[in-house]
């Protein structure tokens, strides 16, 4: 289409097979939206469009995204108040025709299979690296490894007699976000073997399945695996939140991204082992030395470190 539809928060760019939204920047502008900054979303990942009346004169157009499409969304599993979806663009309601062209347009191109969930994602994730600060801990993330480090204002005696943390996202399953706009809110790392039937509400009992829920996204669970702890704040693979730590525009994203990356390492089919040569993959080398690079330009590791484990790794080839 190549047209522009301006909004309120945000504008809609029309491409010929896309949707690129880019949020505005201002005080009046969810966090979140200035986190993600722009979005292009393919016909291909929409399900439906709909536009319905707004508040205070204004009209909503809403381009609704086929389940399991969107890692953030799957990772947000619901929790989303309605002014935070990055999907709603606010018009006065004196453009409501011209929003109605547009969702006319938008509907006729939405794909065959805009009805069913999508079988991989088809919005791209936030890019790492990310860090945020956590209650009793800052978490990072480079792209292939989840890190959280305790502290010990905040941290309990379970997470101390752990130490910090460092997951591979191919040892993971899934995460697991409740928002900190909520109670007890935490991020939450799901290792592989460690997989529960569906998300559950704090009381245990079962929510339901649906796209994603076999990556453990989703609210709060009662777990069950033995040895692994129940309440968040005593699992080593968690890191809870509180009053100004882990907000949505910081942790949602980072979520999003590890969930991404874990759903991205499940579907890559595995390379051939050198295990009997006692040597690395040289591209999995390349593209680790790649994030700790990117690691060391965004400063979370110093020079000492990044020369120290560049060696340790060109030493695997």
């Amino acid at each position: 289409m190549g047209d522009v539809l301006a909004g309120i928060q945000a504008t809609w760019e029309f491409d010929t097979d896309s949707v690129l939204i880019r949020f505005e920047r201002g005080i009046r502008t969810p966090r979140l939206f200035q986190s993600l900054r722009e979005r292009r979303v393919p016909h291909a990942a929409l399900s439906s469009v709909t536009l319905t009346p707004g508040k205070r004169g204004t009209v909503v157009l809403r381009a609704v995204p086929r389940p399991g499409a969107d890692p953030l969304l799957e990772a947000a599993a619901g929790q989303l108040k309605d002014g935070c979806d990055p999907y709603r663009l606010v018009l006065p309601a004196e453009r409501e025709t011209l929003a109605e062209y547009y969702a006319d347009e938008l509907r006729a191109r939405l794909g065959p299979d805009a009805g069913e969930p999508a079988e991989r994602f088809m919005v791209a994730a936030p890019e790492a690296p990310m860090r945020f600060k956590a209650y009793d801990g800052r978490a990072s993330f480079d792209g292939d490894r989840i890190s959280f480090r305790w502290f010990w204002t905040g941290a309990s005696s379970e997470k101390w007699k752990a130490g910090d943390q460092t997951f591979p996202v191919t040892e993971l399953s899934g995460v697991e976000w409740r928002s900190p706009e909520a109670f007890e809110g935490y991020l939450r790392l799901v290792p592989r073997g460690l997989e529960g039937t569906g998300p559950a509400s704090a009381d245990g009992a079962v929510l339901g399945g649906g796209p994603g829920a076999a990556l453990c996204t989703g609210t709060a669970r009662s777990v069950q695996s033995a040895g692994r702890p129940t309440r968040a704040d005593e699992d080593p693979a968690a890191v809870i939140f509180g009053l100004g730590y882990g907000p949505v525009h910081e942790s949602l994203p980072f979520a999003a991204a590890v969930l991404e990356s874990v759903r991205r390492k499940q579907s890559t089919p595995a390379t051939t082992a050198l295990a009997s040569a006692g040597r690395r993959d040289p591209a999995d080398i390349a593209e680790r030395i790649h994030h700790l690079g990117e690691l060391h330009q965004a400063g979370l590791v110093t020079d000492d470190e990044f020369s120290a484990k560049k060696a340790q790794l060109l030493a695997e080839l």
